[in-house]
């Protein structure tokens, strides 16, 4: 008898520490899936960034691009470059 309760009191020690493990996880993943927004979020932000100072450095190159005859002509290159590159955008989205 004494030997079925030992068992059972070292059975139970072993599940409240199981269970002192699973909510310490439980917290940590949500800790973790907090922290994931928070990036989602912060990505979201800097690829906005990224597409204003790229659409920002386009506009600068073309702009630059009229300052001397050799510009001009590596302006309209950039502009053919850029306008096969949208219409390359159509075609895929027509598809």
């Amino acid at each position: 008898m004494a030997d079925t309760r030992t068992l059972v009191a070292g059975l139970e020690y072993k599940i409240r520490q199981l269970i002192g493990e699973n909510i310490q996880l439980k917290t940590s993943v949500q800790l973790q899936y907090e922290e994931l927004d928070k990036l989602k979020e912060r990505l979201e932000v800097v690829e906005k960034i990224n597409l204003e100072l790229t659409e920002q450095l386009n506009k600068k190159i073309i702009a630059d691009a009229f300052n001397s005859e050799q510009e001009i002509e590596e302006g309209r290159k950039r502009i053919q470059v850029l306008m096969r590159e949208i219409e390359q955008c159509i075609t895929l989205v027509n598809k």
